[in-house]
């Protein structure tokens, strides 16, 4: 669900405040795997139209529109009461700007919850179903278990690719080899 390249902090700020919030209504309800599924598909609408991004971007139009027009696009998608009401605070408090950061802080703590570990993948060329699951398995092999992979393709790495686990950085892009191998060049000379 999460945007390649995105950085996603679950545990603070705005974004983090609304998600907890939310998750906690969504538990209370008995209704997470509704929620979850709802938020994915409302990060895809966010993602997916150029028009829906413009009405959450957009200082000039009036508070009752953006968020009369924000609702009809949810109705319309068939998303639940929950998360309609959600985007009706948000909108209220005019926040919408912050909306597809929510939903990423939202599928963040989902995964935190869940005990999924996210791992950013990027790649020069876009990653086959082959390699996919080579990487899943090195991954498992490493002790993550449960691994949700964020793809991203970067074409400045030129081969190989960056994978990043928490704070952890596994560079094996041919970019950072010849950077290493000039260093190692200009050293020698």
């Amino acid at each position: 669900m999460a945007s390649a390249g995105s950085t996603i902090s679950s545990s603070g700020g705005l974004p983090g405040r609304y998600a907890a919030a939310l998750y906690s209504l969504a538990e209370d309800q008995g209704a997470i795997d509704q929620v979850v599924a709802e938020m994915q598909t409302l990060g895809r609408v966010i993602d997916e139209s150029a028009d829906f991004r413009r009405l959450l971007a957009s200082p000039l139009i009036d508070l009752a529109q953006a968020r009369t027009a924000a609702l009809a696009v949810l109705d319309q998608q068939g998303i639940g009461k929950t998360v309609r009401d959600l985007v009706g605070v948000v909108a209220s408090n005019r926040r919408l700007p912050a909306l597809r950061a929510i939903v990423l802080a939202f599928a963040a703590l989902v995964d935190q919850k869940r005990g999924v570990v996210t791992a950013q993948v990027s790649s020069a060329h876009p990653l086959t179903d082959l390699q996919r699951q080579q990487l899943r398995a090195r991954l498992i092999e490493a002790g993550y278990g449960n691994v949700h992979i964020l793809e991203q393709v970067d074409t400045s790495l030129l081969g190989g690719l960056v994978l990043t686990i928490g704070a952890r950085i596994f560079d094996s892009s041919l970019k950072s080899r010849l950077q290493r191998l000039q260093y190692a060049m200009k050293g020698a000379a």
